[in-house]
């Protein structure tokens, strides 16, 4: 079987990924569950010669000195593709990740009001964090096309690789891509300065150098959005201050406390009808006490200054969890599952009944 048809069965399964690896058969993830295909396992030269057919000569090059290798494939106007390429003990894999090539909006995904509300800004540090495969990157797509819907900016993509791939309309708006259109996030983030950007999406924040330059830009006058491994507000906060030196960390723990606008951890769950996954969501603003939190480093107590916050927009993860379970959204069994995996154990957390399930369009 060719790439091509993988590829199209992935999308008519509607799986958000698609695994190959030596020695096993072909793998689709739907709806969060890795479900093998009837196909024999791919010996090492079947999945390299997959691989090589989708590379270009320099992509090869660079995926045989580096041993791994990230870019992306469109097989047409309507199938978009994120690549990892990597190497097990037994030979060559690949996981292909679909990217919608329609961005959907803010409503459509049926996200928090606040989510608007942040696109307003006119500077700050945004911050949409989650596991991999949380939707992240669909909700920053959203946003950056609800600033390109609505106002007149230049907005500036720093992404590896793009994955969504957005049209001038209000806003002009240049996507640059790492290993094809700049060398590094780093370098990116520094040009970016004499570019003249409104808004600033950078695709992920791995490393000091990237974390300190977004908040620099972010304190000199633009929105500065981005991406970061973690499951909550609080957490999120501690990895930023945890990546600088010890002498910096008074400092970087200041900056923060200026630049961070708000901190959007999110996780997708199973739907109770079984038709797809819904986002739950942890919100943080930055408020004068959660800045003041950061400054004086007393970051475990963020939970409760959020759980206080609820009129202002701000929402704990169980607390959405149990919203979407009340709403009938989710089972119950998913809302333990989830509790139980945030360490949230506590039976009060656990709802009795759940509300009738309205109809609701959120969908990732």
């Amino acid at each position: 079987m060719e790439i091509s048809e993988l590829l199209i069965a992935t999308c008519k399964n509607k799986a958000s990924d698609l695994h190959i690896s030596t020695k096993n058969p072909p793998l689709m993830r739907v709806n969060g569950d890795m479900l093998p295909l009837d196909m024999p396992p791919l010996s090492a030269e079947d999945v390299k010669r997959i691989l090589y057919s989708i590379m270009t000569e320099h992509q090869r090059s660079d995926y045989e000195k580096e041993l791994e290798l990230d870019f992306s494939i469109s097989i047409s106007s309507e199938m978009r593709f994120r690549v990892n390429t990597f190497n097990t003990i037994y030979g060559a894999a690949a996981v292909f990740r679909t990217i919608p090539t329609k961005i959907l909006s803010l409503d459509a995904l049926g996200t928090p009001d606040v989510l608007k509300r942040l696109c307003h800004l006119h500077k700050g540090l945004i911050l949409i964090t989650g596991p991999t495969g949380s939707g992240k990157s669909t909700t920053l797509a959203a946003m950056v096309d609800y600033i390109n819907q609505n106002f007149n900016k230049h907005i500036l993509t720093i992404e590896d690789p793009v994955e969504f791939v957005h049209t001038s309309r209000r806003s002009l708006v240049n996507q640059r891509e790492v290993g094809g259109s700049t060398r590094s996030f780093a370098k990116a983030l520094k040009s970016s300065l004499r570019e003249d950007p409104d808004v600033i999406l950078v695709g992920e924040l791995r490393d000091l150098e990237t974390i300190q330059l977004a908040m620099t830009a972010a304190e000199t006058g633009h929105l500065v959005m981005g991406t970061l491994h973690t499951s909550s507000a609080a957490k999120t906060i501690d990895r930023i201050i945890d990546v600088f030196p010890s002498d910096d960390k008074e400092m970087v723990r200041a900056m923060l406390s200026v630049s961070l606008e708000a901190i959007i951890a999110q996780t997708l769950v199973k739907r109770a009808d079984g038709k797809g996954r819904i986002a739950a969501h942890e919100i943080m603003l930055g408020t004068a006490a959660i800045r003041n939190l950061i400054r004086e480093a007393k970051i475990p107590q963020i939970t409760s200054m959020i759980q206080m916050g609820s009129k202002q927009g701000m929402i704990l993860m169980r607390d959405s969890l149990n919203k979407l379970y009340e709403d009938g959204e989710i089972s119950a069994e998913t809302l333990r599952e989830m509790l139980v995996t945030g360490s949230q154990t506590d039976e009060e957390a656990m709802p009795q009944t759940a509300a009738k399930r309205p109809t609701h369009n959120s969908s990732f």
